[in-house]
């Protein structure tokens, strides 16, 4: 049976954390930013478990298209310059609040997600003592 993680997020420019817990999604919070459209603006609340691709925004998402993603605490963008290995749409990095980041593709409909860890023993070890092994 496999496990399923909720990551606990934060922003990587000011540190404030990204999760709400007034919007749920699947019993846990979700990962609040803000988001732009060719033609719109909104927000956007990202199911919070790794691997799950479940989202409830207040403005339409057509398939494919880029969204520029950015912090509801200091409105700084949060795609970054490295772009996905699939569709080469800009990335976008958030930081784990147990230490290393987890990146995902700005482009709705793509699946390309991974997390990542700088010091790879220590940051590990927190993940698993918060997460479970």
């Amino acid at each position: 049976m496999k496990k399923h993680i909720s990551l606990a997020v934060k922003c990587p420019h000011c540190g404030k954390s990204l999760m709400d817990k007034e919007a749920p999604l699947h019993g846990k919070p979700s990962i609040r930013l803000n988001i732009q459209t060719q033609q719109s603006r909104g927000v956007i609340h990202l199911c919070s478990y790794y691997e799950c691709f479940d989202y409830k925004t207040d403005v339409p998402l057509a398939q494919e298209e880029i969204v520029t993603f950015s912090c509801p605490h200091c409105n700084k963008i949060l795609n970054s310059h490295e772009k996905c290995k699939i569709c080469d749409a800009p990335m976008v990095s958030l930081l784990l609040q147990t230490g290393g980041r987890v990146s995902l593709c700005s482009r709705t409909g793509c699946s390309n997600h991974y997390v990542a860890f700088e010091d790879v023993a220590t940051e590990l070890q927190k993940f698993y003592e918060a997460y479970g092994g």
